[in-house]
């Protein structure tokens, strides 16, 4: 999408490595990818963000995203992205280790008691949710 239509651009470099290495799956994201596949293939759009992104791809990424496009012609680039990225976000949440705290927060169908999470997870989500909560905010704002 043009800069006109996305107002607020941020610009996004990834980081180049020299060596590249061999794309390697766990068998749960061969399968979260699998699904990403069946929704692209059924053209489902979800609520998009005002904000755009512009994101400088090694040429391999830039290889497979250009097959991705070939495979899928009903998505854009810019819907094949989000949703890569959206889809990865995901991975990263569910890989973020838990870190058992000193508070009791329940207890299990046997009693046994259940302690905080101090890792990253409870931060992320936290953070993720004031995020959503200002760009909500922003959006309604922006509509009236």
């Amino acid at each position: 999408m043009a800069s006109r239509d996305r107002p607020n651009q941020t610009k996004v470099k990834a980081q180049h490595s020299h060596a590249v290495q061999p794309f390697q799956a766990s068998t749960e994201v061969i399968m979260k990818i699998r699904e990403l596949a069946q929704h692209w293939e059924q053209n489902a759009a979800g609520t998009l963000s005002r904000t755009g992104h512009v994101l400088y791809l090694d040429l391999e990424s830039e290889a497979r995203l250009a097959a991705l496009i070939d495979m899928y012609p009903k998505r854009t680039a810019e819907e094949l992205l989000g949703e890569l990225v959206a889809a990865a976000l995901e991975e990263l949440e569910a890989s973020f280790p838990y870190v058992q705290g000193r508070q009791v927060i329940a207890t299990d169908e046997e009693g046994d008691p259940l302690y905080e999470d101090v890792g990253p997870t409870p931060r992320f989500l936290s953070l993720s949710r004031q995020h959503l909560h200002n760009l909500s905010n922003a959006t309604v704002d922006t509509d009236k």
